[in-house]
């Protein structure tokens, strides 16, 4: 359901431009409108194109480290019998955490709005504020006037990272603004909201233990009140520290291996995919991009499909994330491979085919959450994925990806995004310094 690397994705979103759109014929602008090959074409052309022979029974197989790559490093190694949630990662560096470090299993995404006619200097001292306290809770201690401190003492790994967006780039230093920091170009599959677009600074929080990153979100909110407003928040979610082997690559909510062709941070081409050293401003040296894009699923209509129509939608196998030519969840794909009857064991049409670059320069790094929202009347889901993606240039490397997905992929019939939203990531701080620093210079 998201865009995708050399090797092809489990699953990936699209794209698009912040803001509002509704269907021709008054379909609910929150549900997947239907394109391409019908379900119908699945559920039962699958079994004849002999797709369904790929079928087993594997079970997930660990593969390699996922969204933060290599081993747990971030983790609590080496303070034996103390509790996971006394881990912490490191927040002073020339990079930001939250990045590089494996994903923990909670995330909320909070985007603010600048107050009107807030002068610069008063953005120069929230990024301070926002940073001396990011700083203390991310250490396992409470922020400055925290009357709940105890709720501070298990980070669990804690990461707060920011985001620039376009507005506070502009205010603080125009002409400063890289030229992929605005709104992506619009797309027929969107339908964004409002509520869940745009944004002049983003908080991601991230951590394993769901209390603390609440605690985190209220303390910073606090500090950002005089300064901003709330635009949105998105709470996400993964499998629950210890619920399976580091390495295991994550499940979305439809049950797909999401992220198999993810670059792993120890490897050479993770660092020009999301660092790109030299194609930045001066001020974002040691900074990348992210996209974050809200993907509605329709839970409800992919229970219609069989396992053989999941597995044709997708070009790989639910079970284990194998490619539909392949057997292990990193086997190469073969794109020419034909059944017995002649068809293309991995159809143009499967979300990988059609998320896998040509380009190796179109790659990206996606640390993507499940969210589980309340469902609409009549209905049992609310589900969906919350894709975020860092790369050091948007419209050389997300781009491109989206709008082949947007010309044609399967999984458009049960996924629409709602939400888009494009921040550029500033390089991190020294201690006594605040994140942004360089953009004011």
């Amino acid at each position: 359901m998201t865009p995708g690397t050399p090797r092809p994705l489990g699953s990936q979103p699209q794209s698009g431009a912040p803001g509002t759109s509704s269907t021709p014929d008054g379909q609910d602008p929150s549900k997947p409108r239907k394109r391409g090959v019908a379900r119908r074409h699945l559920i039962f052309g699958s079994a004849a194109a002999g797709l369904g022979a790929l079928a087993g029974a594997a079970t997930l197989l660990p593969g390699r480290a996922e969204e933060g790559g290599g081993t747990p490093s971030d983790t609590a190694a080496g303070q034996e019998g103390r509790p996971h949630g006394t881990g912490t990662v490191p927040f002073f560096g020339p990079r930001q955490a939250g990045i590089d470090t494996d994903a923990q299993a909670h995330g909320n995404f909070v985007a603010l709005t600048l107050r009107p006619d807030l002068p610069r200097a008063r953005v120069k001292a929230l990024l301070r504020l926002l940073t001396d306290d990011a700083a203390r809770l991310t250490q396992g201690r409470g922020a400055l006037a925290d009357t709940e401190a105890e709720l501070a003492a298990s980070p669990a790994r804690l990461t707060v990272t920011f985001g620039f967006g376009p507005g506070l780039v502009e205010l603080v230093n125009p002409g400063q603004r890289p030229s992929w920091l605005k709104p992506l170009q619009a797309f027929g599959i969107d339908r964004l909201r409002p509520e869940f677009s745009g944004g002049d600074l983003l908080l991601q929080i991230c951590s394993d233990d769901p209390l603390t990153v609440a605690h985190a979100q209220r303390m910073l909110l606090k500090d950002a009140r005089s300064f901003a407003t709330v635009k949105w928040v998105q709470q996400g979610f993964r499998r629950a520290h210890g619920t399976e082997r580091p390495g295991t690559t994550m499940r979305n909510l439809f049950g797909q291996v999401d992220g198999t062709a993810n670059p792993v941070p120890s490897s050479g081409w993770h660092e020009e995919v999301v660092w790109g050293a030299g194609s930045h401003p001066a001020w974002m040296e040691n900074g990348t991009s992210l996209v974050i894009r809200r993907i509605a699923m329709n839970l409800d209509t992919w229970d219609e499909l069989d396992r053989s129509g999941r597995d044709a939608s997708v070009g790989r196998r639910m079970d284990n994330g194998a490619p539909l030519t392949g057997t292990d969840e990193f086997d190469e794909p073969d794109f020419e491979a034909l059944n017995p009857v002649g068809f293309p064991v991995i159809e143009d049409f499967s979300h990988m085919r059609r998320a896998r670059p040509e380009d190796p320069a179109q790659r990206i790094f996606r640390r993507a959450y499940n969210y589980d929202g309340a469902p609409a009347a009549g209905e049992i889901s609310g589900s969906g994925l919350i894709f975020a993606s860092f790369q050091a240039d948007v419209e050389r490397q997300f781009t491109p990806i989206q709008q082949r997905l947007d010309e044609l992929d399967m999984l458009n019939q049960w996924t629409v995004p709602i939400g888009s939203a494009v921040f550029a990531i500033p390089p991190g701080c020294e201690e006594g310094g605040f994140i942004g620093e360089h953009l004011f210079t």
